[in-house]
């Protein structure tokens, strides 16, 4: 028996009950004994992004909308340390498919379905601005390595279509510039380390790297055979991962724009992708419902983690790399002990 938020739970029984996905619950495990070790109430509906703070303390979730009597259009912080939630956000009118903090932990980014980014005060839970551009639903935000630029990517939209990457100036809320070269939905955006370079990625099948300051393509990654769900770009800035419905993984030579090599094991969609922060694990989430981890250098699979239930949206590690949190469609989010033996 352990005891977690003064509340006891009987460790062996929730493993084997693995999270299930109608309690809503956030389960903390460790992957080297696939082992629940507490739960948490939480999201009512999947859980599409997750993102650590920058100290590590705190963890970032959002959830979107289901049927009727489910929806759950939030944004909810947790304190890592204790798992209690510190607080829940909500101001988007629909899906919220993606939250970031900015390097220096102040602010959150959220947006969504409803085609806005909202900007809100950590400390404080407020919301600071809302900005305004897309036409289309925004499906993937990021803050620039130095904190003064948030790049969003987005897709789709009744009332026309907005495949189109902004930049905005996170300090007055303006957009500073738009880039537009996809022929699809953009699902995935991601700075370059030293914030050079944004890539991207589309259903249209495509990996896209641009120059941020001059907001031109400077290149077109191809070799994925289905529409790519993610990109993340390594610590070193030297590799680029993607995550595609073709159901492997593919990783470039940021340099030479080569594919390096190619990852397969999923055995349906892989949604996000992401490197450990130096650089040796890449962490992969899948609609077969696990999250894999691969060895960058030898591209093996290192471990397979199976406890949710559904397709995993969302993988990232801790800043310290001592744990990975996964969040799915079976509402939960599961947090991991990221040291292998």
């Amino acid at each position: 028996m352990i005891k977690w938020n003064n509340t006891i739970f009987d460790s062996q029984k929730d493993a084997t009950l693995q999270s299930a996905s109608t309690d809503n619950s956030i389960g903390v495990w460790d992957y080297n004994a696939a082992q629940s070790k507490a739960k948490l109430r939480g999201h009512g509906n999947t859980v599409y992004s997750v993102f650590f703070s920058p100290d590590g303390s705190t963890l970032a979730s959002s959830s979107g909308s289901g049927s009727f009597w489910s929806n759950d259009n939030s944004i909810r912080l947790w304190d890592v340390k204790t798992g209690y939630q510190k607080v829940k956000l909500t101001g988007h009118i629909g899906t919220v498919y993606s939250v970031c903090f900015s390097p220096d932990g102040n602010t959150l980014a959220s947006s969504g379905a409803d085609k806005s980014i909202l900007l809100w005060d950590v400390k404080t839970g407020e919301k600071r601005a809302k900005l305004i551009g897309h036409i289309g639903t925004v499906y993937s935000i990021r803050f620039s390595p130095d904190g003064t630029t948030l790049a969003s990517a987005s897709g789709g939209s009744f009332l026309g279509i907005d495949n189109t990457i902004r930049l905005w100036d996170v300090k007055t809320g303006k957009q500073k510039a738009k880039m537009s070269g996809h022929s699809g939905p953009i699902f995935s955006v991601c700075f370059s380390p030293d914030g050079t370079t944004l890539a991207t990625s589309s259903e249209d099948k495509s990996v896209r790297l641009w120059d941020v300051e001059t907001g031109e393509q400077t290149a077109k990654l191809v070799g994925h055979s289905k529409q790519i769900w993610s990109v993340s770009f390594s610590p070193d800035g030297t590799t680029l991962a993607s995550g595609s419905d073709d159901k492997s993984i593919r990783l470039w030579d940021v340099k030479t724009k080569e594919q390096k090599a190619k990852l397969d094991g999923h055995t349906h969609y892989v949604g996000q992708v992401s490197f450990s922060p130096d650089g040796t694990t890449l962490a992969s989430g899948s609609a077969d419902t696990s999250i894999r981890l691969w060895d960058v250098k030898t591209g093996q699979q290192k471990a397979k983690l199976d406890s949710h239930r559904d397709w995993v949206y969302s993988v990232s590690f801790s800043p310290d790399g001592n744990t990975l949190a996964s969040g799915s469609r079976d509402n939960t989010i599961h947090l991991w002990g990221a040291k292998l033996d």
